[in-house]
């Protein structure tokens, strides 16, 4: 296998970010040769991972930095979010129920669903205030 190609970017935790956030991602699949749907569907995972650390890790608060890695090689390609904010509790997660999001026209509470749906692998690791989101995407 070819050496992997590396790339990161490092933002404020606000939402003005999420333009520059899909832009910085799907620039370097299109690139690394992903299709428009591929493209989309990590730039939708990706979108999701980095508003729930807004949110939860870090409670709005937009002086928090997040570090978005994309590492690719000849198969796939790897996105890493690392905060240093609130963990996520993964045993305490519960796959929503899409019906009853709907009958309770509830917005949210979707992103972890959406994130294992759109992507091959997720990973989460949280320890001392330091929390990373690994989330792979195959070419084919």
């Amino acid at each position: 296998m070819d050496k992997a190609t590396t790339y990161q970017k490092r933002v404020n935790a606000s939402t003005q970010n999420l333009s520059a956030i899909r832009n910085f991602v799907s620039e370097h699949a299109k690139e690394q040769g992903f299709s428009a749907q591929k493209v989309a569907d990590i730039q939708l995972a990706v979108d999701e991972a980095y508003t729930n650390i807004i949110k939860h890790a870090y409670n709005n608060d937009s002086d928090q930095i997040v570090i978005i890695n994309l590492e690719f090689d000849d198969e796939k390609m790897v996105v890493t979010l690392t905060d240093h904010g609130i963990g996520f509790d993964v045993e305490k997660y519960k796959k929503p129920s899409l019906q009853k999001q709907i009958e309770r026209k509830r917005r949210g509470g979707m992103g972890v669903y959406l994130m294992r749906k759109l992507m091959d692998e997720v990973t989460y690791h949280a320890k001392n205030r330091k929390n990373v989101l690994r989330m792979c995407k195959n070419k084919n």
